[in-house]
């Protein structure tokens, strides 16, 4: 199969790349060559901006697209309808943040709307809007042919986000850990590596709609997630459970500074989102703890210097874990 992975060289994208590439599967790559151009040298490479760059894909064929990178609508139509006629199936990268903050959405559940569709500026507020409305506009450009895929939260190696890495990195450097909330609180994350494995099968399947794509099948809560670490890095983390009030009076920021934390009521799409379908079509979760060993692995090649994107530093996690003994 010819595949053009819009996108491809970053976290999600590179490994979709990899896995269609052990399934033995043709692949050109398009886009601007800014981040990790130097992976997959055997592979053709299309240099183009999605914003009014697109040149470069007219006069060709594929039989598939993926599309792991879109955000604005109209740069998704722009695509989608440059490729409608060029390729048999479109799969589109989504997220679960399409839904409104309640529990157990499933494909059925209606998505967030925004006020002004003209927005294209990417914030917090917008971002799910914003991708149900690039759902829209692929289904628009190809009706029936389109994969609308919802992950949660992507994790794993290659991850730029830190989002979760900081977990399992901390774990191993043991001491007082500040865990965050309640033990019971739940998590849903999906190794990048499953989901794409999956991605490429439904490809290949030619399967269209729409399916949430979060694990694992299991209720993960937030306390067997931070003890797999330690079990996995062997480390001699001590865990502190510190309350959400707690956390909200010391300015802990949700989410990015205490990754996976939001007080109770936040992100219930991200961490409840049902994924029966997706299961049912043959999506499969590796263990935890084998992703949770791989990220400490993986981090281990990273200069152990640079900044992190997410995640307590160490001198406001000290201060917060005093201030929680001295109440």
């Amino acid at each position: 199969m010819k595949i053009l992975m819009i996108g491809g060289t970053v976290f999600l994208g590179r490994h979709i790349v990899e896995a269609a590439l052990q399934r033995g599967h043709e692949i050109t790559l398009f886009n601007r060559g800014q981040r990790n151009p130097e992976l997959f040298p055997e592979l053709e490479k299309l240099r183009g901006n999605r914003d009014g760059g697109l040149e470069v894909l007219k006069g060709r064929r594929w039989d598939a697209v993926i599309d792991t990178c879109g955000y604005v609508p109209r740069i998704v139509a722009a695509s989608a309808q440059l490729l409608a006629d060029a390729a048999e199936h479109y799969t589109f990268i989504s997220t679960c943040s399409v839904y409104p903050d309640q529990p157990n959405a499933t494909e059925e559940t209606p998505v967030n709307t925004l006020a002004d569709e003209t927005v294209e500026q990417v914030t917090g507020e917008s971002y799910g809007g914003l991708k149900a409305l690039c759902e829209k506009a692929a289904e628009a450009a190809m009706p029936g042919r389109v994969l609308h895929v919802r992950p949660g939260l992507i994790v794993g190696p290659h991850d730029p986000t830190d989002r979760f890495t900081y977990w399992p990195v901390r774990v191993a450097r043991g001491g007082e850990v500040l865990a965050p909330g309640r033990p019971d609180a739940r998590v849903q994350v999906i190794d990048g590596r499953d989901l794409a494995t999956w991605v490429v099968r439904m490809a290949e399947a030619r399967t269209v709609g729409v399916y949430n794509t979060t694990g694992p099948q299991h209720r993960l809560t937030l306390a067997e997630l931070l003890t797999t670490a330690k079990e996995v890095s062997g480390s001699d983390a001590a865990f502190t459970w510190v309350s959400d009030e707690f956390l909200v009076e010391q300015k802990a920021g949700p989410w990015v500074e205490v990754p996976l934390w939001v007080p109770d009521g936040g992100s219930d799409a991200i961490f409840s989102a049902v994924s029966d379908k997706a299961f049912a079509a043959g999506l499969t979760c590796r263990p935890v703890a084998d992703t949770v060993r791989d990220t400490i692995a993986w981090d281990s090649g990273r200069p152990q210097d640079r900044e992190w994107k997410a995640g307590l530093k160490p001198e406001k996690e000290a201060a917060i874990l005093r201030a929680w003994h001295n109440r």
